[in-house]
């Protein structure tokens, strides 16, 4: 087995990116959660205020002899707008906002790498933030693998189902 490799994205409402991943081929672990800001102990609650300076984020962890970084950056990409400063669709604030939160010079530069190449996809400018990442405080546990367990939630089925039918659609090899 290779060494596994974690990543820490916001892409606006984390639900949305998690449903992905979760049906992410090598893709061990998806933790949805809030980095970035600069509350000690954020919540749900505390997030969504916008007050803390946190984004709802996931750390996922994966396999790249699995599947490759590429595959799960362009996931990241395809599972939200990274063109839309600080909001995705009804959810609007910079807790929304579309952020990879790096760990180390590499993988910065990787991040910016990975939204270059995203860019030629896209008409507007990717808003993207790259972030150093800090401390990840883990989401309550109502909020991990939310779509597994809401699946007839009308913001599962109105919001959710379709991107990931996007993210099947474009990533057939690797999304279930």
């Amino acid at each position: 087995m290779s060494d596994l490799r974690t990543l820490t994205l916001g892409a606006g409402c984390f639900w949305c990116l998690d449903a992905v991943y979760q049906r992410t081929i090598g893709v061990t672990s998806v933790i949805s959660g809030y980095t970035g800001g600069q509350t000690p102990d954020p919540t749900y609650r505390s997030v969504c205020s916008g007050t803390t300076g946190h984004a709802e984020a996931l750390r996922v962890t994966f396999d790249p002899e699995v599947v490759p970084t590429e595959v799960i950056l362009g996931l990241f990409f395809t599972g939200h707008d990274p063109t839309s400063l600080n909001a995705q669709g009804y959810d609007v604030g910079t807790q929304y906002r579309s952020a990879m939160f790096y760990a180390d010079e590499a993988e910065k530069a990787e991040f910016a790498r990975a939204i270059e190449d995203a860019q030629k996809h896209f008409d507007r400018p990717i808003v993207t933030t790259l972030e150093p990442l800090g401390i990840f405080h883990e989401a309550e546990p109502v909020h991990q693998d939310f779509y597994t367990n809401n699946r007839f939630n009308g913001y599962c089925r109105v919001i959710i189902d379709p991107k990931l039918s996007k993210a099947r659609k474009s990533y057939a090899e690797w999304v279930s």
